[in-house]
């Protein structure tokens, strides 16, 4: 599976040198969590690489799809939002703009990025 972000990638490598049996062995001795999956969403909110939606991103687009009808946005703090997440999504350095079709395809855009990971169950 592609890393998401950088704990995704820590979490390879130490799969690959055996720390996760580490890990494990651990939580069995002491009865304690590791601390490894937090960890590794906390690395991967920190640096999260290109096309990959952060867990924040995930809820605000979620809370946005479920209201959306299709038609104009309800705030310019609501356009400002998308582009943040579309530019840092999509490595673009977009300015805001109030043009109907640049912020239908942005909003189509994100919509086909925000339905792949619910789709696939891979929500960050």
């Amino acid at each position: 599976m592609k890393s998401k972000g950088l704990g995704d990638t820590v979490k390879k490598i130490a799969d690959f040198l055996g720390i996760d049996r580490l890990a494990k062995e651990y939580t069995k001795v002491t009865g304690k969590d590791c601390g490894c999956g937090k960890r590794q969403t906390i690395l991967n909110n920190w640096l999260t690489y290109t096309g990959a939606l952060r867990e924040w991103e995930y809820d605000y687009l979620d809370n946005f799809f479920k209201s959306y009808k299709g038609s104009a946005l309800e705030s310019f703090d609501q356009r400002d939002m998308l582009l943040m997440i579309s530019n840092r999504v999509f490595n673009k350095k977009e300015a805001p703009s109030n043009c109907s079709s640049c912020l239908r395809n942005m909003i189509n855009a994100l919509k086909s990025e925000f339905d792949k990971y619910e789709k696939t169950g891979e929500n960050i």
